[in-house]
């Protein structure tokens, strides 16, 4: 009874008042739009960073990374969850990989983890990043485990499961095709996956505030990572405790937003990995002639108002996250926000495309 009265009082807090939207234009009433989630109580707070060309036109926190304690987000140190923009990271890892001939993208599975239990079909590493291998997606609670598994144990729940499709003739998303790509990523190349993309990503793309969760045995010792809630009808609460070490290709990662705009400058300029690597993996699948809309670790889709973009948007336990990036317009957007789904999308599309309408 005592944590629910807690619970109710954060969620009367003082919380800012909602700010009227007549008249506002551009990054205006981008800001305004953003200020009011929190103001709603529709999300208990959010950290963004806009680029232009570049150049950070808008960046900034609202509302709280710690509800009890009341602490503000701040964009460039709060660190969030950022769900399944954690692929486009391992999409980079993947075409440094190809580039250095660790990996061939159109091998067998078998060739790097042979001991996989063999299916009625093979199956190739590109159709594992590009989600039409036929793995099947998460069962029942299996999105929230929280078990210290290893990647290697973590293909223990699906890999006696048989292939949801024949591979190459199907588009199934999901996070368990990304556990068994970084394995095979793993045993390529004889060093653990994690010091994989921290020497060859993050640490050389300059991204300092971004983690994998083993380095959370720290986190809940920083002032300045977000706490993770879930909405409820009278509050916010909680979420519960999970572990994503196993699925850290696929969503595990945490971040902050001005790294994840970092990441996303990366991908517009195409550092670090050549043009032809990029193509690869910012070109959309196709079965049987139409488009899947992802590429290798990347959505490769139209928004809300049919705009190119790539990038990701995330969802996982405590977290909601946007990384759009807008290559002929040259704009980056990141969005992360502290709370498992909070059916605020078209929030943040409408607050998208003011940004873009302006700047145009």
């Amino acid at each position: 009874m005592g944590n629910l009265f807690a619970h109710i009082k954060s969620y009367f807090s003082p919380f800012p008042r909602i700010k009227s939207l007549d008249g506002l234009q551009g990054l205006e009433k981008v800001d305004a739009l953003f200020h009011n989630l929190v103001a709603e109580k529709k999300v208990p707070g959010l950290a963004v960073t806009f680029l232009d060309k570049g150049e950070t036109v808008l960046q900034k926190g609202y509302g709280f990374s710690n509800l009890d304690k009341k602490i503000f987000v701040d964009p460039k140190q709060t660190v969030f969850r950022i769900a399944s923009i954690s692929k486009c990271i391992t999409g980079l890892a993947l075409g440094k990989m190809v580039e250095d001939r660790i990996i061939n993208l159109d091998e067998s599975i078998y060739t790097y983890v042979p001991y996989y239990p063999k299916k009625r079909f093979g199956f190739t590493l590109r159709q594992l990043a590009s989600h039409t291998a036929g793995i099947r997606g998460y069962r029942g609670k299996e999105y929230a485990l929280n078990q210290d598994f290893s990647i290697k144990d973590g293909i223990n729940m699906f890999k006696n499961d048989p292939l949801v499709f024949k591979p190459g003739t199907g588009y199934l998303y999901n996070s368990f095709d990304f556990v068994l790509l970084s394995l095979a990523m793993q045993e390529a190349s004889g060093v653990p996956f994690e010091r994989y993309v921290e020497e060859h990503i993050l640490k050389p793309l300059g991204l300092h505030g971004t983690f994998s969760p083993n380095y959370g045995a720290g986190l809940k010792k920083m002032e300045n990572h977000a706490h993770f809630y879930t909405k409820r009808s009278m509050c916010f609460k909680q979420s519960v405790e999970v572990n994503n070490q196993y699925k850290l290709a696929g969503g595990g990662y945490l971040s902050t937003s001005e790294d994840v705009a970092r990441l996303g400058r990366a991908i517009l300029k195409r550092e670090l990995l050549s043009d032809a690597t990029y193509d690869q993996l910012l070109t959309s699948e196709l079965i049987n002639g139409k488009p899947t809309y992802y590429g290798l670790g990347f959505q490769v889709s139209q928004d809300a108002k049919d705009r190119y973009f790539v990038g990701h948007i995330g969802s996982s336990v405590g977290a909601y996250t946007n990384l759009f990036i807008y290559p002929e317009q040259e704009k980056v957007i990141s969005i992360l926000i502290n709370c498992t789904d909070p059916k605020v999308q078209p929030v943040l599309d409408e607050a998208i495309d003011c940004f873009l309408k302006d700047n145009v």
